[in-house]
């Protein structure tokens, strides 16, 4: 969460950079000057050996598992099996985010059919609905009424959402903060059935019918090998518990790993006029923690690299750190880091906060310290 002192961005363990009051919006310029020291030294070239070596590794590494599940055959140490498969399908889905991004091949059709068959065939996830989307978020960034990462839920975000909830809903967003990580054991199963919604409602998210198809097709073999395998190798109880592991590990490393970039960042009037550095760069939190948080994290750690270069392969990132903090020091915009742990100390805070406005819309102060007009 950006801060409104420095004392508060002390206390919080959040280092930022660039000024601490109101900052001073850029222009277009600024984007320009800092993109063309990126493309100088050389950071939007394709990193295709990092990529095949990080796919094989996880593929082999997938490889393994099945095989260790076959030779354990019905024993309870299966659940480390499955454990390990729920991170295994996290980082096949940033890989493909990546190639989503057009980071990994220079064919735009190459990165389509990389992050289909890796999202929709190894993941279970719907690329169309996911890139759908994640473009709306991309452009506008914690935007209110245009950034779908910040629509209402199980989880609100935003205090006037949560001064809108009723019943069973608002005592639910009450306490969402403290719930944020239990509700994450969920989201692989909220993320599965996305995938099936999107190919089901078809024009929507998927206007081409051969397209939405072959989704389909994905989706269906997917499940039913993977089904399959799990139900005919494993009794009943074990199976299912099998399911409930591999699907809470991945839904926790999954939102673990998108929501510390964004969520207690300012949000940003629907009709504000900010310029495409200083929305990028105000609305993202960068996490600190060197290369395995990089990796937990599929790279997501420099987000506000991403979100200003997002063609820039994940081996970039790190470097490119380095020139837009300079950037921001003098331009007086807010650049905000923060170390993992703190991060989601953070989001809790943030949710807690929101979820004030369920029970007074007036006693939540976050409209006031967290919104750019």
């Amino acid at each position: 969460m950006t801060t409104v002192t420095a004392e508060e961005i002390v206390a919080a363990d959040v280092r930022t950079t660039g000024g601490t009051g109101k900052p001073r919006i850029g222009g277009t310029s600024t984007y320009t000057a800092v993109l063309a020291e990126v493309k100088s030294a050389g950071l939007l070239q394709r990193r295709r050996g990092f990529y095949w070596a990080l796919f094989s590794a996880l593929l082999s590494a997938t490889v393994g598992c099945g095989v260790v599940f076959v030779l354990l055959g019905d024993s309870w140490w299966q659940l480390l099996v499955a454990a390990a498969l729920g991170v295994l399908f996290t980082q096949f889905a940033f890989l493909s985010h990546e190639a989503a991004h057009r980071q990994i091949f220079d064919s735009r059709v190459w990165n389509d059919r990389a992050g289909r068959y890796l999202g929709t065939f190894l993941v279970g996830l719907s690329y169309s609905w996911w890139m759908n989307k994640h473009t709306r978020h991309h452009g506008n960034p914690n935007t209110l009424g245009k950034d779908p990462d910040i629509d209402p839920d199980t989880i609100v975000f935003i205090p006037e959402d949560a001064a809108r909830t009723t019943g069973v809903w608002r005592r639910l967003v009450r306490f969402q903060g403290w719930l944020f990580f239990p509700l994450l054991t969920l989201e692989g199963v909220n993320l599965h059935r996305h995938a099936v919604m999107s190919v089901l409602r078809g024009a929507q998210d998927r206007p081409d019918p051969r397209g939405r198809a072959l989704e389909g097709v994905l989706l269906v073999l997917r499940f039913g090998l993977y089904f399959t395998a799990i139900f005919s190798l494993l009794p009943l109880g074990l199976a299912l518990a099998f399911l409930g592991v591999q699907l809470a590990v991945f839904g926790v490393m999954m939102g673990a790993s998108f929501a510390p970039n964004h969520k207690g960042m300012p949000t940003i009037a629907p009709d504000a006029k900010v310029d495409f550095f200083s929305r990028q760069v105000l609305t993202s939190r960068n996490i600190r923690g060197g290369w395995w948080v990089s990796f937990l994290m599929g790279g997501l750690n420099y987000q506000v690299e991403h979100h200003l270069f997002p063609s820039m392969p994940r081996p970039a990132l790190k470097k490119a750190r380095l020139l837009v903090r300079e950037h921001c020091q003098k331009l007086g915009v807010p650049y905000t880091e923060t170390s993992l742990s703190h991060s989601y100390a953070l989001v809790v805070r943030y949710l807690n906060d929101v979820g004030l406005a369920a029970r007074d819309p007036f006693a939540c102060p976050l409209v006031s310290q967290l919104r750019i007009h």
